[in-house]
């Protein structure tokens, strides 16, 4: 049997829900749709990531807020695409959504060949959490700062190599597109995530990381590791004597790359169920708790409107498709 919400609910869902767009400028509307049975939130990865953790923290404020059951599924394969197929493939009623990332949500439209969807096959609810990534080098690499580092890559002249988590991953092409800016090269040497890519670096194996911050960060502190910069446009607060690469040389002021996590539903939800999600999102992106939490994984938090999420979704895609066409980077979904 469904619980009907509390009073202090209702009010706290009225408080925090956008505009409309279909309502005068300034009016506001409580969604008229919750759910009256079990809610599933499928993350399109493994256990213990990043999509994992935002995945399960906004299961159980929904679950809270809704008096319903809100679950977990963790669907990973294909660099998210399985995950996300199977959210796309699902009934259009508010029982099945996804938490989707920059992979699956932006790169991969243009990366494989024989994608089973399109970025109209989901509709973007909000963003929730974006994170950035972090330039590593190991020690023996001599260069302290990013214009050093560019200096030595050229003097190298493509006789280093880099480590990923992965071919057509964001680390991947943040260095791709990093090198692309720079006119540099080196060899990209694609590891099975990120854990098997950090030990080689830290061997000497590769030379330089485009990793995940809240990965790196502990391997930093101890001196395994030396930051040169980070790929967002804003300092993060865990890491303030690691300044932004947009920040540190001309070629590389457009250079703006964060990780980022938010939520879809399949294409023809209604949109009350849509604003639904997108006033729970809002109010859990804004309750102290979650922001705490959100600070530790080094990420901020990034709560829009549905039309600003697809804005942004629509330029991470053709952002993406400049760096992998010039890479010249083609897969099939095996």
């Amino acid at each position: 049997m469904s619980r009907r919400l509390t009073r202090r609910a209702a009010l706290a869902g009225t408080a925090v829900l956008p505009a409309v767009t279909f309502l005068p400028h300034g009016v506001c509307a409580q969604p008229d749709w919750r759910p009256t049975q079990g809610v599933r939130i499928v993350v399109p990865a493994a256990p213990g990531g990043t999509t994992d953790i935002a995945g399960r923290l906004l299961a159980a404020y929904l679950q809270q807020t809704w008096g319903q059951s809100c679950v977990v599924d963790n669907k990973s394969g294909a660099g998210g695409i399985i995950g996300s197929t199977e959210v796309v493939k699902s009934t259009p009623d508010g029982l099945t959504a996804l938490m989707g990332n920059i992979g699956p949500q932006s790169i991969a439209y243009s990366l494989y060949r024989n994608l089973p969807y399109t970025p109209a096959s989901l509709i973007p609810v909000s963003n929730a959490i974006t994170a950035p990534n972090v330039l590593v080098v190991h020690p023996s690499v001599p260069a302290k700062t990013v214009p050093e580092f560019v200096a030595w890559l050229k003097a190298q002249n493509g006789k280093v190599s880099y480590a990923s988590s992965g071919t057509g991953q964001s680390p991947h092409l943040s260095a791709a597109w990093f090198l692309q800016l720079t006119g540099t090269k080196a060899e990209h040497v694609p590891y099975r995530g990120a854990a098997p890519a950090l030990n080689d670096l830290i061997a000497g194996v590769t030379q330089f990381f485009f990793d995940n911050l809240t990965s790196s960060i502990e391997f930093m502190r101890a001196g395994k590791l030396r930051a040169l910069g980070l790929t967002s446009a804003q300092p993060n607060p865990l890491t303030p004597d690691v300044p932004p690469i947009a920040s540190t040389m001309p070629e590389l002021k457009t250079f703006d790359v964060s990780t980022w996590f938010g939520v879809f539903l399949p294409a023809k939800t209604p949109r009350p169920i849509v604003d639904a999600y997108n006033a729970g999102m809002k109010a859990w992106l804004s309750d102290p708790k979650t922001l705490e939490r959100i600070k530790t994984m080094a990420g901020f938090p990034a709560y829009g409107t549905p039309e600003e999420f697809d804005t942004f979704v629509t330029r991470q895609i053709a952002l993406w498709k400049g760096v992998i066409d010039k890479e010249g980077l083609k897969m099939d979904v095996n």
